[in-house]
């Protein structure tokens, strides 16, 4: 991405920026409500082979950080935040998480994309596609 790009959608990028970390911080506090509050609905997810669309709010199981893939997870953390591209109502991030054990060793990295979208006024996750299970 050019410098006068980067420039020119600065706002775009910081909001999307701090939709991401808000994203990051309400999964790791297992706030199922302030993380639903980051997506834009309907959003869709792309991993471990399957296209899944979460059309609203209450969409995710009140189990959710104890079953499947997130059973042992204690906490995840960004490795990488790139801005692919920019405009005024949407940004692509080339993104790569961790998801870390209680004692801190790593379950996993995954890269993936993080499209984040402005609907309706609000910053929110539009599209994932990860390689995460």
């Amino acid at each position: 991405m050019t410098d006068r790009v980067t420039t020119k959608y600065a706002a775009s990028i910081a909001a999307a920026g701090k939709c991401l970390d808000d994203f990051m911080a309400a999964f790791n506090a297992r706030d199922l409500k302030a993380w639903e509050a980051t997506f834009n609905f309907p959003s869709l997810r792309l991993a471990a082979g399957k296209l899944v669309t979460i059309d609203k709010p209450g969409w995710h199981p009140a189990d959710t950080f104890e079953r499947g893939a997130l059973k042992d997870w204690h906490h995840s953390a960004w490795q990488r935040r790139k801005v692919i591209h920019a405009g005024a109502g949407k940004v692509h991030f080339d993104t790569c998480f961790a998801r870390y054990r209680a004692d801190g060793s790593v379950i996993g990295q995954f890269d993936s994309i993080y499209i984040v979208t402005f609907d309706d006024g609000h910053w929110g996750v539009k599209l994932r596609s990860s390689f995460a299970p």
